[in-house]
C-alpha cells in the first residue's frame, strides 16, 4: 500500500525554545494534526517533562472556542484513571492556545499495528480493555470522547495503555472557524448517528471501540471508499462484518462482541463502555486467554522526538501520514482518509517519524505469544488448546517432582529429628501448680493463658495448648489454659471508634452486631454511643452485643436567658451542649447593663446540640441618685457612666446643690444619653 509523507512545516519549528506563559518550554515537535501540533516540553516550575498540544493560531481569536476549550479541559482534568492521559494545565499565550498533558513515553496503537499487523485475541484484549475501562470512567462523569481511534490510543514503554484527546472534538465544534464540510471525528470510526445527525453519546464511543477491536484483530478497517464521506456514509446502510470473515482463527466470542458493539441502531449496542468491558473479560476467561503486556512501537513519533531532543536537533524530518504522537495528535475535527486513498479534504495526523517496515517479530522476547504473519500475510493465531495441554503435562511433571521431593524431605526430617521432640503430658484433673510441675518435668516451659468458659469456674484448669499428647520440640513452650469464667461486656470509652470497640468485644468472645444509631451528648457523630447489653453484663460465650453508633446530641430548645448575667447564660447553654460564639451589645430599657437581653437565634428555637449562638447583652445605664450632691460631683459621676449632663441653675457655681434629675433614680438610659439636673442656688 502506498504511503504518503509530509515535512514538518515552519509553523512547527518556530515555537522550539519558546516559553508559554513563562512556564512551559517547547523542546521538540512530536506530531502535526489537522488543527494542532504536539510538542515535547518541560514544565520549568515543577521540573517535569510534558506534552504540549498547541492549536492553530486561528483558534486564539475565537471566543467561543476559547470558552469551550477551557470548559472541556476542566472537565477532563477532573477525571482520574490510569487509562486516561492526565491533563495538567491549559492556557492562552498570545496567538497560542495550548493544552499541557502527561508525556507518555512510547507510541500509538496506529504505529504498533503498522509495525506488527493484526493481533491475536489476548493482545487485542490487553489493548482494548484499558481503553474501555477509561471510557467507562468518563461516561459515568457524563463525558463522551467522540473520536476513539488508534491514533488516540497511547502505549507506553512500560506497557500501559491510555486514551487521549477527550473534549477536543466538542471544543473545535464550538468554534467559528470549523469548516461546514468537516465531519467532527475521524471518518473511519464515526457511528451512524454521528454521520447523520452529529449526535453522540456513550454508545457512539462503544461503536468506535468496536471498530478499533475489529482493526486490532484483522489489521484493517471494515469499510473502504474513494472519499472520507463515502467511508462514513457506508455504515448507515451496511453492518460491520464479523472479524472471522476477514481473517481465520478469530473466536466466535470476539465476533459477537464486535457485532454487538457496532450495531447500526444504538439501542442494540452495549449501553456504555463498562458493559462492553465486562463482556470482553467474560470472553477472555471463557477462552482462557493468557495475560499480556502490550509492547510499545519501536519507531514511534515520540521516540524520534526524544532522540531529536537528546541530539540537540529539532530539524524537520519526514513524517508518516498515518502516525500519531505519544499524546493524541489527530485534530478531532478532521475527516481522516482511508490510508489507500488520496483526496483533498482535511488530512489525518502527521507525525515526526520515518517509514516503518514491518518485520518478523516472532522472536521478540517481549512479545509473549505474538507469533508472526504467515505466508498469506494473515496472522497465524496461536493454538491455545495445544498450549494448555503442554502446560498441563508440564504441571503434572512438576507436581510429581515436588511430591517426591516433599516425601524425601519429610522422611529424612522425621528420621533425623525424632529425638528432638517430646509429648505434651496430660494435666486433666490437676490444679495449676501440679500442671506446671508436670509440663516442666517433660522439659517444656509453661505460660498461663486465660480462656472464657460458660461451665468451668474461675481459675479451673481447662487443658493445654497444644493438646495433651501433641509432639512439640524439647525446650518448647506449652500454654496452660485457665478458666476466666463467663465473659462480661467490657467497659466502653465514650467516643471510641467502632473498630476498636468491636475488637475489644471479640477478645471477650462476643459477636459485635450493628445496633443502629442513637443520640449522645458526649460521643462524636460516628463513634460508639452505647452497647446493648451495657458494660458489665455477664453473657454466655459467643453472645451477640449490639454496638450503637452516635448520631450526635439530641436537638434542644433555646432557653429564656433574659436578665441573667453572661456567665450564668454561658453555663446554662454549656449544659445543653451549645456554645456562645459571640456577644452583641444592645440597649434595652428593662435590663441592667451587662445582663443578657436574649439570644440569636431567639428563645424557643430548636437547634442541634453543638450549635453556637450569639448573646445580646444590655448596655442600659441604671440612673443613680444625684439629689443633694454638688453639681460638680454629679457631673463627674454621670460623665464617668458615659452620659451627657445638662444643668439648669440660677448661678454658674459647681457648688450648687442638685434638687431634681431627669431621668429619675433607678430609671435606665442608653449610653451617651442626656441627664438633666436642676440645682440651687
Amino acid at each position: 500500500m502506498e504511503r504518503r509523507y509530509e515535512r514538518v512545516g515552519a509553523g512547527d519549528q518556530r515555537l522550539i525554545g519558546e516559553l508559554l506563559e513563562r512556564r512551559y518550554r517547547v523542546d521538540a515537535p512530536i506530531a502535526r494534526g489537522g488543527m494542532s501540533t504536539v510538542y515535547r516540553g518541560m514544565d520549568l516550575r515543577l521540573d517535569r517533562p510534558v506534552a504540549i498540544k498547541v492549536m492553530d493560531p486561528q483558534f486564539a481569536q475565537d471566543p467561543q472556542f476559547l470558552s469551550r476549550f477551557e470548559f472541556e479541559a476542566r472537565a477532563v482534568a477532573r477525571l482520574s484513571h490510569p487509562g486516561l492521559v492526565a491533563v495538567h494545565d491549559q492556557g492562552v499565550d498570545g496567538e497560542h492556545v495550548f493544552l499541557v498533558m502527561e508525556l507518555v513515553a512510547g507510541g500509538t496503537l496506529r504505529e504498533l499495528l503498522r509495525e506488527r499487523g493484526p493481533m491475536p485475541p489476548h493482545a487485542s484484549v490487553a489493548v482494548v480493555r484499558p481503553v474501555l475501562d477509561a471510557l467507562a470512567v468518563a461516561h459515568r462523569a457524563g463525558l463522551v470522547h467522540r473520536d476513539v481511534k488508534p491514533e488516540n490510543i497511547l502505549i507506553s514503554d512500560a506497557g500501559e495503555v491510555k486514551i487521549a484527546d477527550f473534549g477536543l472534538v466538542r471544543a473545535v465544534a464550538a468554534s467559528n472557524v470549523t469548516s461546514s464540510s468537516v465531519i467532527l471525528g475521524t471518518a473511519a470510526y464515526l457511528s451512524p448517528e454521528q454521520v447523520t445527525s452529529g449526535y453522540a453519546d456513550p454508545r457512539s464511543d462503544v461503536y468506535a471501540t468496536g471498530l478499533m477491536l475489529f482493526e486490532t484483530l484483522t489489521g484493517r478497517t471494515p469499510f473502504t471508499g474513494d472519499t472520507s464521506l463515502s467511508i462514513a456514509y457506508q455504515r448507515i446502510n451496511a453492518d460491520v462484518p464479523a472479524p472471522s470473515s476477514m481473517i481465520p482463527g478469530v473466536p466466535a466470542e470476539f465476533d459477537q462482541i464486535v457485532l454487538q458493539a457496532t450495531a447500526r441502531d444504538p439501542e442494540d449496542r452495549f449501553s456504555h463502555a463498562g458493559e462492553m468491558s465486562a463482556a470482553l473479560v467474560t470472553a477472555a476467561r471463557r477462552l482462557q486467554l493468557p495475560d499480556y503486556r502490550v509492547p510499545a512501537p519501536r519507531r514511534s513519533a515520540q521516540h524520534l522526538s526524544a532522540a531529536m531532543q537528546v541530539a540537540g536537533s529539532a530539524a524537520p524530518t519526514e513524517v508518516s501520514g498515518a502516525a500519531a504522537p505519544t499524546v493524541s495528535t489527530a485534530a478531532p475535527t478532521a475527516v481522516v482518509a482511508h490510508p489507500a486513498v488520496a483526496h483533498s479534504e482535511p488530512q489525518p495526523t502527521k507525525a515526526v517519524t520515518q517509514l516503518t517496515h514491518r518485520e518478523d517479530l516472532s522472536h521478540d522476547p517481549g512479545s509473549g505469544h505474538d507469533g508472526h504473519a504467515g505466508p498469506s500475510g494473515r496472522y497465524e493465531f496461536p493454538d491455545f488448546a495445544a498450549d494448555r495441554r503442554r502446560s498441563r503435562r508440564a504441571m503434572l511433571i512438576w507436581l510429581l517432582v515436588i511430591a517426591l521431593l516433599a516425601a524425601a524431605v519429610g522422611v529424612g526430617g522425621w528420621w533425623l529429628g525424632s529425638g528432638r521432640y517430646t509429648s505434651v503430658p496430660s494435666v486433666q484433673g490437676m490444679d495449676r501448680t501440679a500442671a506446671t510441675a508436670a509440663v516442666e518435668a517433660a522439659g517444656l516451659t509453661t505460660e498461663i493463658r486465660g480462656e472464657y468458659s460458660d461451665t468451668a469456674p474461675v481459675d479451673v484448669l481447662l487443658g493445654t495448648d497444644p493438646d495433651s499428647g501433641s509432639r512439640v520440640p524439647r525446650d518448647g513452650s506449652v500454654a496452660l489454659l485457665v478458666s476466666l469464667g463467663k465473659p462480661a461486656v467490657p467497659n466502653l470509652t465514650r467516643g471510641a471508634d467502632i473498630a476498636t470497640v468491636e475488637d475489644d468485644l471479640r477478645s471477650h468472645t462476643f459477636v459485635p452486631v450493628d445496633g443502629g444509631e442513637a443520640f449522645s451528648a458526649t460521643a462524636p457523630v460516628g463513634s460508639v454511643a452505647a452497647l446493648d447489653p451495657g458494660p458489665g453484663t455477664v453473657l454466655a460465650v459467643g453472645s451477640e452485643v449490639k454496638v450503637l453508633r452516635s448520631k450526635g446530641s439530641p436537638p434542644v430548645e433555646l432557653p429564656d436567658l433574659r436578665g441573667k448575667s453572661v456567665d450564668q447564660a454561658r453555663a446554662e447553654l454549656d449544659a445543653l451542649g451549645i456554645t456562645v460564639s459571640d456577644t452583641r451589645d444592645v440597649f434595652d430599657g428593662d435590663v441592667d447593663a451587662g445582663d443578657v437581653v436574649g439570644t440569636d437565634p431567639r428563645q424557643g428555637t430548636t437547634v442541634g446540640a453543638g450549635s453556637s449562638v450569639t448573646l445580646t447583652v444590655s448596655t442600659a445605664v441604671k440612673m443613680p441618685s444625684m439629689l443633694g450632691r454638688s453639681v460638680g460631683s454629679a457631673r463627674d459621676e454621670l460623665e464617668r457612666l458615659g452620659l451627657d449632663v445638662d444643668v439648669r441653675r440660677v448661678s454658674k457655681s459647681d457648688k450648687s446643690l442638685v434638687i431634681a434629675q431627669n431621668p429619675g433614680v433607678g430609671e435606665r438610659i442608653e449610653p451617651g444619653g442626656t441627664v438633666t439636673l436642676t440645682a440651687l442656688p
